[in-house]
């Protein structure tokens, strides 16, 4: 994970790509986006072109060790000065030890200033604000940290729920994975969404997902009970389509509808009609922000039943409708009115 420092002059058209080290970072911040970097350049190679990154790990010393233990080659802080495409910056559970590092911070503000955009990787945004990065830009990091992130940058306006949020030339991420789906909105807006949609399936990546997706989905809220119903929700999300009424889930649970509702709240904290309520809402989500599914097309394939309930539903679970929260993403409308 070097490079060679004499660039052949075929090599200087690259966007170059700075993934900032630190000591104990959390090593997905570094790999997961120079993986998908990485696999656009291939098949970009593959195809006959020429590669379209130059990536380097850049930190204090020569080698960076991760939290895992696992330590990387990098290039010792080079000139801030240098023109580079993108700053990436990792986080890591020593990211607040990093950001007192004054010499850091300021390598980081100086190289910043010189690059086209810059990206935080989950708590990376601590060091981003204290290099002064943060003020006045919406911005998010992992769920956990968003209230301290709120508190040591009141300047900031954090935001606790998307995947990523990209304000100006700051793009910022939240968790560790997260920073995979940033690295492929980069890559989509560098080369093309057939690009992008090609490395997310390169890399078996299980969606491409919109940076206004919460962080937090109703799947993952609902593996939180005690696992007695992991398979029935498995069966729910794969059927949306299909009739989740409370009688027959009961049925597929061999209960009485009466028992079900009761074990399932005890399991889960939620009664099971606002679970699929909720299970419906995010898959509708994924197919407005990232597809051009009709609006009638999804109503039925979510489960809804009519376009009103649908309405009612993201009224009640995200404060607005189908139609505006298509709007948020563009690239993903129709091409043709949503009756």
């Amino acid at each position: 994970m070097t490079h060679d420092p004499q660039i052949a002059p075929k090599l200087r058209d690259r966007r170059r790509i700075d993934l900032l080290a630190f000591p104990d970072f959390q090593l997905l911040d570094i790999a997961g986006p120079m993986q998908v970097f990485a696999s656009a350049n291939r098949m970009l190679e593959d195809a006959g072109e020429e590669p379209a990154y130059l990536l380097r790990i850049v930190g204090r010393n020569a080698q960076t060790m991760a939290w895992a233990g696992l330590t990387l080659l990098s290039e010792p802080f080079p000139d801030p000065e240098e023109p580079c495409d993108t700053l990436v910056i990792a986080g890591g559970r020593a990211v607040h030890v990093a950001a007192g590092d004054e010499e850091l911070v300021a390598w980081i503000a100086r190289k910043a200033a010189n690059a086209r955009r810059v990206a935080s990787i989950c708590s990376g945004a601590f060091l981003a604000g204290a290099a002064g990065l943060l003020d006045g830009r919406r911005v998010v990091t992992h769920w956990d940290s968003c209230a301290l992130l709120a508190v040591s940058f009141p300047q900031a306006h954090v935001e606790s729920d998307p995947i990523f949020i990209e304000d100006g030339k700051l793009w910022t991420s939240a968790g560790v994975t997260a920073g995979i789906d940033l690295a492929l909105a980069l890559v989509e807006r560098d080369l093309g969404r057939t690009m992008a949609l090609a490395v997310a399936r390169d890399l078996v990546v299980f969606l491409k997902r919109p940076g206004g997706q919460s962080q937090y989905s109703a799947a993952l809220a609902l593996q939180n009970g005690d696992g007695r119903f992991e398979v029935l929700h498995g069966w729910m999300r794969e059927n949306l389509g299909e009739d989740l009424s409370i009688l027959a889930l009961a049925a597929r649970c061999n209960m009485s509808e009466r028992s079900f509702q009761r074990h399932y709240r005890q399991a889960t904290g939620l009664p099971p009609a606002q679970a699929v309520e909720r299970l419906r809402v995010e898959r509708a989500r994924l197919l407005l922000a990232d597809t051009q599914t009709p609006l009638k097309t999804i109503v039925r394939q979510c489960g809804f039943g009519s376009e009103e309930t649908m309405r009612r539903s993201f009224a009640r679970q995200l404060a607005t409708t189908p139609h505006a929260y298509r709007e948020r993403f563009p690239g993903a409308r129709t091409s043709r009115p949503e009756s």
